[in-house]
C-alpha cells in the first residue's frame, strides 16, 4: 500500500512519515562547555551558565542549556 494512501486513511499529514530529527553538530563541544563552567564554578545553575557561555560566542538558549543540564545530571549543592 502506498505511502499516501495510508496517510489519507488514518489521516495523517505525510510530512511527519519524512520527518528525521538532527542533533546539532556543536553538541558535544556544547555539553563539554557545559559540565566544565558547572565544574569550575559548583554555585552556578543552568541559567547562570547560559550568561557564561553566551560571553565566550556560544549561541544558545536557556532552554537548550537546561535540557543538556538536566541529561548530564547536574544540579547546584544545597547550602
Amino acid at each position: 500500500m502506498s505511502e499516501r494512501r495510508v496517510c489519507g486513511v488514518i489521516g495523517q499529514p505525510r510530512a511527519t512519515q519524512r520527518y528525521q530529527a538532527s542533533e546539532p553538530d556543536d553538541e558535544v563541544g556544547l555539553t563539554a562547555a557545559i559540565i566544565g563552567y558547572a565544574t569550575q564554578y559548583g554555585r552556578y545553575g543552568y541559567r547562570r551558565i547560559t550568561a557564561l557561555l553566551r560571553r565566550d560566542g556560544w549561541i544558545v538558549n536557556h532552554k537548550r542549556v537546561e535540557r543538556i543540564w538536566r541529561r548530564e545530571g547536574l544540579k547546584v549543592p544545597q547550602k
